[in-house]
């Protein structure tokens, strides 16, 4: 397992250095460090004393990718892609560009709200939907299979704005039950995020279950399955002792794209909530061409995913004792 790990971790180098660079080419091909000079000071005309000045205090007064002024490894490393790009391997996140504040220091700070509702929508959601699915599979054939998945497709067909704008309007405005937006500190903060909550969970009911109904649905026409039911084992334990046991393993991929969000937050989510996460750090940070923050963000996804995938694999062995890692 040891040797597994270690080849993992340096696949994900050239994965993460590779996403660094498309990264940084999308966003150069739109804004070029002038365009971004511009767009923080603010004015629709700078001087170009201004503009040098911007991109000398940031660091994009060198060339982008090589220097062609440097000989040997300063070629490379006196470039804006070394300097801005590569160090966040070291997890030297830099200033944000629009405001001058540590961004090490906001992530740290903002992943706590994020977490504080990612957590609960991912550990009840999972529970739930799993739960409803096997109901539906335990039903087949009958009106409750039948009345499930017709409210699982509406449920897919309605767009999560509404939900929000819904539960906003509804529990917020009309039964004034939970603040609309805002957070609190310590325990004030549960009336602040239940409402996003329950419309997270609500908004991926029907996707997430239908997914699960799927993989149950798949087990039970296999041949253990009809092995079992032949022993004369009732069907409560043929689908809770057979048929979940080994639909862990495309459960368990299906959720490790959740990983990242647990700790970067649901963009949309957090900004109509007027929630202080990781989400709305991003879209803020994306509305403001802050390409300091963006490159962070996008850096930290790329990494979580690949850590969610390497446990996803680890957990693999503990579902099914036929996976082993050579």
């Amino acid at each position: 397992m040891i040797a597994y790990l270690v080849r993992r971790a340096l696949y994900a180098i050239p994965i993460l250095i590779g996403v660094n660079a498309l990264t940084f080419a999308l966003f150069f091909v739109v804004n070029t460090p002038d365009d971004m000079a511009r767009m923080q000071l603010g004015v629709k005309r700078v001087t170009p004393e201004a503009i040098e000045q911007w991109k000398h205090e940031h660091g994009y007064d060198v060339p982008l990718l090589f220097n062609a002024q440097e000989s040997g490894f300063g070629h490379f490393t006196s470039t804006v892609f070394f300097r801005h790009s590569l160090k966040l391997f070291t997890f030297d996140f830099g200033r944000a560009e629009s405001d001058g504040r540590d961004i090490g220091s906001e992530i740290r700070r903002r992943m706590w709200p994020s977490l504080s509702i990612a957590l609960p929508v991912f550990v009840i959601g999972l529970a739930a939907y799993v739960s409803f699915a096997l109901i539906l599979v335990f039903f087949r054939g009958t009106y409750v299979d039948d009345g499930g998945v017709i409210l699982c497709v509406a449920a897919m067909s309605i767009s999560a704005m509404f939900y929000i704008i819904a539960g906003q309007y509804v529990v917020g405005k009309l039964w004034h039950l939970t603040p609309i937006s805002g957070f609190g500190d310590g325990l004030d903060a549960w009336r602040f995020i239940i409402l996003p909550i329950a419309v997270a969970l609500v908004s991926s009911f029907g996707e997430d279950t239908r997914l699960y109904r799927t993989f149950f649905l798949e087990e039970t026409g296999k041949d253990y399955v009809r092995t079992a039911r032949a022993k004369g084992l009732p069907e409560h334990r043929v689908m809770f002792g057979h048929v979940l046991r080994n639909a862990l393993i495309p459960i368990l991929t299906g959720a490790v794209v959740v990983v990242p969000r647990l700790f970067l937050g649901s963009l949309v989510l957090e900004s109509f909530f007027g929630i202080p996460g990781l989400g709305s750090f991003t879209i803020d940070a994306i509305g403001a061409q802050d390409f300091a923050v963006v490159r962070t963000m996008v850096f930290l996804g790329s990494l979580l995913y690949i850590v969610g995938l390497t446990l996803t694999d680890l957990s693999y062995t503990v579902v099914d004792p036929r996976v082993r890692f050579s």
